[in-house]
């Protein structure tokens, strides 16, 4: 019998759809989906994925936000690039100013969520002027600033030596392989590195159809830039107030980057950890990630934005059921 993904897991309508040029000249799908005229929230997702990666989160903010959302180059409905020098992580920051520039109006701010390699794009724009003229908060989900070989967790730790452990990661990483199409083997393989051992075959099954829809050479174009990844600098420029949140069952950035985030950053606003949750959180538990956008929202988002009833978005953020769960721990930062 064939696993079909959650229904709230399809990718929602936008309520607009437009492409934008990169300053090298590749175009960038960007869709706008919620409220016009709400404040704005701007999604940015990992390696191998696409907006659809998103949809189960975007579901849960379209009532309260206008939520901007773009495929990063390479991916979804983006342009792919055409040589190897156009994947780096100043391209991310670039790709991500442009969108910024489009979708958020000259002297209003957006609160940007990235997971992943989404994550390191607004980590790698930290301190542009452009970006934190725009930026009012940002949520890091599931994301590393550097050092990533050296702390992943998808082979045995009891593989030796450390230089072979790096190694074999290292040619996993950038494996040209082609994915084809979704089984219950790659389904399994793909659930196992990026998923905690609970996620349910729904879920599994939506992910690997959005990650096999990565083309090989994108795959590998960005896998070369993660595995040489050093966003450190711009962590340590970014003023945004920023939450991070990670699984406790992150294979691929594990918990360690988090911490270190959190050491780095100039205002951290909390930790969140997902227990039993894997790298793939905003798909693995949407109504947390969601709810930490909301939170960072309400306290340094909302109260900036004039167009917006910030008391009815305040209230219906606070009768929302589905935002707590007593197994979540969230590390207060001073």
């Amino acid at each position: 019998m064939s696993v079909q993904p959650p229904a709230d897991y399809e990718p929602p309508v936008p309520a607009e759809e437009f492409g934008v040029l990169t300053t090298d000249g590749l175009r960038l799908h960007v869709e706008v989906h919620g409220r016009p005229g709400a404040p704005t929230v701007v999604l940015a997702h990992g390696w191998t994925c696409s907006t659809a990666f998103w949809a189960p989160v975007i579901r849960r903010l379209t009532d309260r936000y206008r939520v901007v959302a773009y495929d990063q180059r390479g991916h979804g409905r983006s342009e792919i690039p055409p040589s190897r020098a156009r994947y780096s992580t100043r391209a991310l920051a670039d790709d991500l100013a442009t969108v910024l520039a489009r979708t958020v109006p000259a002297g209003e701010r957006a609160l940007l969520a990235g997971h992943s390699m989404g994550g390191m794009t607004v980590m790698a724009a930290g301190g542009r002027p452009e970006v934190a003229e725009r930026t009012a908060a940002a949520v890091l989900v599931s994301t590393g600033p550097g050092e990533l070989l050296a702390e992943l967790n998808v082979l045995p730790g009891s593989l030796r030596p450390a230089g072979l452990r790096r190694f074999l990661h290292r040619q996993l990483l950038r494996s040209r392989m082609p994915l084809g199409p979704v089984t219950p083997v790659s389904r399994a393989a793909l659930k196992y590195a990026t998923m905690g051992p609970g996620s349910p075959a729904d879920q599994a099954e939506a992910t690997a159809r959005i990650v096999h829809a990565c083309p090989t050479s994108v795959r590998a174009g960005w896998a070369g830039v993660l595995a040489r990844l050093d966003v450190h600098a711009g962590l340590a420029r970014l003023a945004a107030p920023t939450a991070v949140v990670v699984g406790t069952a992150d294979r691929l950035t594990p918990p360690v980057h988090a911490h270190r985030i959190v050491s780095e950053l100039q205002d951290p606003q909390g930790l969140l950890l997902l227990p039993g949750v894997g790298h793939m959180a905003p798909l693995e538990r949407p109504a947390e990630v969601a709810a930490e956008i909301h939170r960072m929202a309400v306290e340094h988002l909302l109260g900036a934005c004039d167009s917006v009833d910030t008391v009815a978005v305040v209230g219906a953020v606070a009768a929302d059921g589905a935002v707590a769960d007593p197994e979540v721990e969230r590390t207060a930062v001073a």
